[in-house]
């Protein structure tokens, strides 16, 4: 292989490996500081445990975040020199305002709460972990500033082959993050809740102790309110977000339907077979559908690969413009399928938590355990489109991918470090699972501090 292909797939891996840990960090934040916000309100212990519980899982995945997010980093530098050198200018701002006031905040204020527990007065120990909130979704923000303009690049002229920022307003009102972020902040407020639903449906299903039940129960209901609302929300800003790409980036809607041509009314595929050149063996298809989704309106024409080829030949001179479409197609539909599945998995568990049955249905409760892993699968399936579904640019408009790559780099050299990277990554995701399965096992009971009451295990600075 090409030291393209294969520093695209070095990017690729570590890239969703880190993205395992991400929403994760976003969304279960939030629930913490919830639950403390509970307690410090109520002065009900349970609320309590319950932060100290689901905090020493958030402490795990949390150092695991950072770590697999160093890497990412250096890659720009090592496999993309070009391309840092296009966009330097640009990327500097956002990513060093996200690493100064968003994640040395978050990390800062992290461990006065791990270690403030009972040393400081209640509002003031809540008041860190919401800051840690924040500042994780604030840190989120900051990526996606940089991101969005590979999307959709805003506020820049181009000067002696690179890209210079004339416009930092223009950077940060970017259309495409207005869209994107929404739907990344919901997507990790329902990574975290279908976390907390997944593990508390696990101990429902071991535990005979009703103390525990109760607390695991409370989890459940807690968690299934914000299941159920994320799940529709992302739903709602990725449809908003599919608009402004039918706009911005038309071929990256084309290829997640397979629409070789342009249709006005356009209908939308349910399940699609054939070939690389738009020749259809079976296809099922909702008519007038995809205008709708496109536009709010029975008419309305989405182009198709075919004619935007045509286009960008034009526009952009000799080339290949279109994605691969199976890959875009399909993970499109596995991030909308497992979207659904979420939405209708969290309303029959809230309306089993609303007639307190969670416990007593133990059908539902091995369905709860496997839609744990439903957001990782629509996680990784949308950046999968997002990224995949813009080439061939790495900068749209401007900057093919192609002509980022470090120029010295040999084939030998990223196979290498492909190898090692993957290795140590996998090493590491072994030892996150143990890690997050071992403390999901301890009992929510006593209290849980930075040195550990007589007689318990001084939890959250094992965890961490």
């Amino acid at each position: 292989m090409s030291t393209l292909i294969l520093s695209r797939w070095q990017f690729g891996i570590t890239t969703i490996y880190h993205f395992f840990f991400v929403p994760l960090t976003l969304g279960l934040a939030i629930l913490i500081a919830l639950m403390e916000t509970f307690y410090v309100r109520t002065g009900n212990e349970t609320y309590k445990r319950m932060a100290q519980f689901w905090g020493r899982l958030f402490l795990i995945n949390f150092a695991m975040g950072v770590v697999t997010g160093i890497v990412q980093e250096f890659q720009f530098g090592m496999n993309w020199a070009d391309y840092s050198r296009f966009v330097g200018d640009i990327f500097g701002a956002p990513l060093a305002i996200e690493a100064l006031a968003a994640f040395f905040l978050e990390s800062t204020f992290l461990g006065i709460w791990m270690f403030g527990w009972d040393k400081l007065p209640k509002w003031a120990h809540l008041a860190t972990i919401w800051i840690v909130a924040v500042a994780s979704n604030l840190s989120a923000f900051w990526i996606l500033v940089a991101n969005s303009f590979m999307q959709e690049p805003v506020g820049y002229v181009i000067r002696n082959g690179r890209a210079e920022m004339v416009n930092f307003l223009a950077l940060i009102t970017n259309p495409n993050l207005a869209a994107q972020f929404p739907h990344v902040f919901f997507a990790g407020l329902a990574t975290g809740a279908f976390f907390i639903v997944g593990i508390s449906a696990w101990r429902l299903l071991r535990e005979k102790d009703g103390e525990v039940r109760e607390f695991f129960v409370r989890s459940f209901n807690i968690a299934i309110v914000a299941a159920l609302a994320s799940s529709i929300l992302v739903g709602l800003v990725g449809h908003t977000q599919a608009q402004h790409m039918v706009q911005t980036q038309p071929m990256k809607m084309a290829a997640a339907e397979a629409l070789y041509n342009s249709q006005d009314p356009a209908s939308f595929s349910l399940l699609t077979i054939g070939d690389l050149n738009g020749n259809e063996v079976f296809a099922i298809r909702v008519p007038d559908l995809l205008s709708v989704l496109a536009y709010n309106s029975t008419t309305g024409e989405v182009q198709g690969i075919n004619e935007l080829q045509a286009q960008d030949v034009k526009q952009y001179g000799p080339g290949d413009y279109v994605p691969l479409v199976p890959v875009i197609y399909w993970s499109f539909r596995l991030m909308v399928g497992a979207g659904v599945l979420m939405a209708l998995l969290a309303l029959y568990g809230l309306y089993l938590a609303m007639r307190g049955l969670v416990a007593s249905r133990r059908r539902f409760l091995y369905l709860a355990v496997g839609a744990l892993f439903l957001p990782y699968l629509a996680n990784t399936a949308g950046w999968i489109m997002t990224e995949m579904g813009r080439q061939p640019w790495i900068v749209y408009g401007l900057l093919k991918t192609s002509q980022g790559v470090s120029p010295v780099l040999g084939a030998g050299t990223v196979l290498f470090s492909l190898i090692m990277f993957t290795l140590v990554y996998g090493a590491l995701m072994v030892v996150d699972v143990y890690l997050l399965a071992r403390f999901s096992r301890k009992p929510p009971v006593g209290r849980v501090s930075a040195t550990g009451a007589a007689g318990e295990e001084p939890e959250l600075v094992e965890a961490y």
